[in-house]
């Protein structure tokens, strides 16, 4: 399954849109005023469906991660000099990818390929491509990809 994740261009707040392959809105994401980072993902029919929230009381970056209103997990940046590293606690996942962190791959704890993540160049916002290899984890790589993003994010500011 292949997902489109793309920033909108004029918002205030983090917001994005999911397409699938057929150009239809699979999850709406959209930042809440918080202090940090707060995304809420809703579903095609406007449920909310998952969280991604940032600690903002933390040495480096940390991002919790709800399933509906259930904490499932966090992202941890750790400390480097080159390549950015995270330490994640979720679905036993682990990412490894380039060190501009826009074209990485998700395995899960048997080293097995949950996903490839690549961001498309040249566009006017953040714009990236999903491949899902299993459409049942697409809302939890999305979470784990929108993690990452404000934390990309939060550093460039």
């Amino acid at each position: 399954m292949k997902l489109l994740f793309k920033q909108r261009f004029f918002s205030w707040f983090d917001s994005y849109d999911i397409y699938n392959e057929l150009g239809e809105t699979v999850y709406t994401v959209k930042g809440k005023l918080a202090w940090g980072h707060c995304l809420k993902i809703y579903d095609a029919e406007g449920r909310e469906v998952g969280t991604v929230k940032e600690r903002v009381l933390s040495w480096l970056p940390k991002f919790e991660i709800y399933f509906g209103n259930e904490y499932i997990g966090n992202i941890n940046k750790e400390f480097t000099f080159f390549k950015p590293k995270f330490n994640i606690d979720y679905n036993g996942w682990w990412v490894d990818g380039d060190w501009f962190e826009w074209d990485y791959s998700i395995y899960n704890s048997l080293d097995k390929n949950i996903a490839n993540v690549s961001k498309e160049l040249w566009k006017l916002t953040d714009t990236y491509v999903i491949d899902v290899f299993n459409p049942q984890d697409a809302l939890f790589v999305l979470m784990l990809v929108l993690a990452i993003d404000a934390e990309k994010c939060s550093r460039s500011n």
